[in-house]
């Protein structure tokens, strides 16, 4: 599996965990940081493993699931 699979499956494994919407992953990493860039249609994509994020991206979406950046990358 590619690492674009990897991350966006532990991303929305995570972010249903939360029992967050895609929309609401994005209204939690606007209250972290103002011009991150992502909308709904970023995560989209991310999770089906058509995105490459950033590090910085990554992070921040951890941090908004309350889970480590390592967590988001682990097979």
């Amino acid at each position: 599996m590619e690492i674009q699979q990897i991350v966006g499956a532990n991303v929305r494994k995570y972010r249903q965990a939360a029992k967050l919407s895609q929309w609401e992953l994005v209204a939690r990493l606007e209250l972290t940081t103002d011009d991150l860039g992502v909308d709904q249609a970023y995560i989209s994509h991310l999770e089906n493993g058509r995105k490459n994020p950033t590090l910085y991206v990554l992070w921040h979406i951890a941090q908004a699931l309350g889970v480590t950046l390592a967590q988001l990358v682990e097979e």
